[in-house]
């Protein structure tokens, strides 16, 4: 018997007054895999990962995790069980340095004044980021600077060093290289491909197919709130993809 996989979502359905967003979706992604979520805009790809995220509440359906069903009502929920968003606009403090970035909302304080008052423990921090920055094999020299001059390609980074602090078993990624340059992809690249070494399940939303088939496992195609395809990317094709996405061969979606 084949191990439960790490995420399950069944059967999930999403309503906006009379739009049906999500229309008994079932998505799946395995352990260390790298699940791509495509679809046209409007699709119900970000619908869907908000249900997972806390963001949104599905109107039907369960969620599993590692074969577990859970309850997800808000973002800490999702947080303490392990599952991390990385939103398109990374959601980073351009004025303050790249640990205070890791840590915002999470700091770490140590007792001072013979245990009388707590204060920020900026050591440890900036250990922990450059420890995580390394991991990503990333420069530990970032750690002290402010996020408003690193590049797109560094900036991704410190979120995703924002995601590992809690050592997550699932990460959610939205469209984390539009915008980049042929250099900066690569670098994003090889980050999901570090984040998948680790054990950490990825899922990737993207637009950008070349991507896709240079790192995820499966791809899992959205169409007007349903899925209509779920592919190996070993045994499909760019133009295949493309067809799920935009409604073409849709007779063959099912198989």
């Amino acid at each position: 018997m084949r191990d439960a996989p790490r995420l399950e979502m069944r059967g999930i359905v999403k309503r906006f007054g009379a739009v049906v967003a999500l229309d008994g979706v079932d998505f799946e992604v395995g352990a260390g895999e790298v699940m791509a979520l495509l679809g046209d805009n409007g699709a119900g790809k970000s619908t869907l990962m908000k249900i997972l995220a806390g963001a949104y509440l599905a109107d039907s359906g369960e969620i599993r995790l590692e074969g577990r069903e859970v309850v997800i009502r808000q973002p800490e929920d999702a947080r303490r069980l392990g599952i991390e968003m990385i939103y398109q606009d990374l959601a980073l403090c351009e004025n303050i340095d790249v640990t205070a970035n890791v840590f915002l909302g999470r700091e770490l304080r140590r007792r001072a004044l013979g245990g009388l008052v707590r204060t920020l423990d900026g050591s440890a921090m900036t250990r922990r980021t450059a420890e995580l920055l390394d991991s990503l094999g990333v420069s530990a020299d970032i750690a002290r600077r402010k996020v408003r001059y690193l590049s797109g390609g560094q900036r991704q980074s410190v979120a995703i060093c924002r995601a590992l602090l809690g050592s997550p078993r699932l990460v959610v990624m939205d469209e984390p290289t539009a915008a980049l340059g042929i250099a900066e992809v690569a670098r994003v690249l090889e980050l999901i491909r570090r984040l998948k070494a680790q054990g950490v399940s990825v899922v990737l939303i993207s637009h950008r197919l070349q991507d896709v088939f240079e790192v995820a496992d499966r791809a899992t195609v959205l169409r007007n709130g349903r899925v209509v395809g779920v592919r190996r990317i070993a045994e499909t094709t760019p133009d295949e993809i493309t067809g799920l996405i935009v409604g073409a061969g849709a007779a063959r979606a099912a198989r």
